[in-house]
This record gives C-alpha cells, sequence and structure tokens, in this order.
C-alpha cells in the first residue's frame, strides 16, 4: 500500500502476510466511529488469489480499471482500524545514513477510522472438486488517495477514511458509480494527526501497543 500498514482497533493482534484483516461488510445500519462491530469478518488483504498484488486500489481509477471496477459498483467493505503507518526517508543524524522513520497516522481525536475498501470472491482453478468449498477465497483491497494534512509531509499516499456520514452510503448495495465518487473526498474529514514512532515497527516480529507511542525522531 505504498508502504502503508494499517492497524486494527486492536493493535496488539499480530498481522502475519498475507495479512487477515477485520472488514465490515453491506446490511450494517447505524455504524459510528465510537460503535464498531465487535466481530467484523475477516479478510485476506489483496485481490488477487496469488496473494502478490494489488493490494491497493488508486481512488482516482478505481472506478474504470478493469481489476476493480465491477466490486466497485457490487462489493464495497469499510476497514476499521485505529490508523495507519507511513514512512518517511532522511538521515540519521548520528550515522549520517538514510533511514526511514516510521510514522502512526490517526483521527485528532482517536476514534476507530473506517477505510474505504473493496472485497472479491476467489476460486482456486487447480481444485477440480466443484462440492469442495477450500478452495474459495475472500479477500479485499484498500482505495487509496493524495495524501492530505498530517500524513502529507510524510508520504504522498494514504489510505482514504471514509467521515462517519458517508458509512452507509457506502456500504449501500444499490449506488450509481458517480454517487459512490462523490463519497471519497478528504479522507476523514480532514482531521488526522501523525505521530513518530519507534522503528521497531520495521521488523514484522515486533508486536503490540508500544508501537504506537509517540517519540522524538
Amino acid at each position: 500500500m505504498c508502504g502503508t500498514s494499517p492497524v486494527s482497533p486492536t493493535p496488539d493482534r499480530p498481522l502475519p502476510w498475507p495479512a487477515a484483516l477485520p472488514v465490515l461488510l453491506p446490511r450494517l445500519r447505524g455504524l459510528r466511529a465510537d460503535r464498531m462491530p465487535r466481530n467484523p469478518r475477516m479478510m485476506i488483504l489483496c485481490t488477487v488469489p496469488t496473494l502478490t498484488r494489488m493490494i491497493n486500489a488508486r481512488v482516482e481509477t478505481v472506478h474504470e480499471k478493469p481489476a476493480f471496477r465491477r466490486a466497485f459498483v457490487k462489493r464495497r467493505c469499510l476497514l476499521p482500524a485505529d490508523g495507519f503507518y507511513e514512512w518517511q526517508a532522511g538521515k540519521d543524524p548520528a550515522t549520517g545514513r538514510v533511514r526511514k522513520q516510521p510514522y502512526f497516522v490517526h483521527p485528532e481525536d482517536d476514534q476507530v477510522m473506517a477505510l474505504a475498501g473493496l472485497y472479491e470472491y476467489w476460486r482456486d482453478a487447480t481444485v477440480i472438486q466443484d462440492d469442495d468449498s477450500a478452495p474459495w477465497l475472500m479477500t479485499c483491497t484498500i482505495i487509496t488517495t493524495e495524501a492530505t494534512d498530517a500524513a502529507g509531509h510524510v508520504h504522498p499516499r494514504m489510505p482514504l477514511a471514509l467521515t462517519e456520514d458517508h458509512y452507509e452510503a457506502w456500504l449501500a448495495p444499490h449506488q450509481a458509480p458517480d454517487e459512490l465518487r462523490a463519497l471519497l473526498g478528504l479522507p476523514a474529514g480532514g482531521h488526522l494527526d501523525a505521530r513518530p514512532v519507534s522503528t521497531a515497527v520495521n521488523n514484522v516480529r515486533n508486536n503490540g501497543p508500544q508501537l504506537l507511542k509517540a517519540i522524538s525522531p
């Protein structure tokens, strides 16, 4: 995701790759940032069965790209998250070497954000038994946009977090493409903050709430 790593509402939960993330599907009503479902559906973060490519969709072209345009119309979802990581390249003052400083980007009010996403069903073509449900895989992708606010100085792209008043419209089953695109505006209404965090987050073996604590870069 252009270097982005989403964090679920339980930041001490491991996110192995391929990452299994909580996803909210249509037919949910009354969603609020302070009242997300306790047991959302879990999906793998990608949109192709090989699990190697296309983990994000650009908001500028998601409605027209062959890989996404059908899901854009028929299979939309929300991915709840406390925030996401972005990395900024810079020089280490101690060594002079280039290093990537991680930042945690999150809503200013520390509520759970909901990232706009799409989901898809895939079947393993190598499995020939028609009655075998095992080869079916449900995967998702996150829509990204141009970075704004505090995230803009860290990385040029970012996940697109919807404002609370757009949750139900995004999940509604029957929406015209132009109406859907109108929902994908300023990420999180422009109310995001970013803080530098420990480079321990760069190692996938490290995990826990300490990775969200602010440090002096």
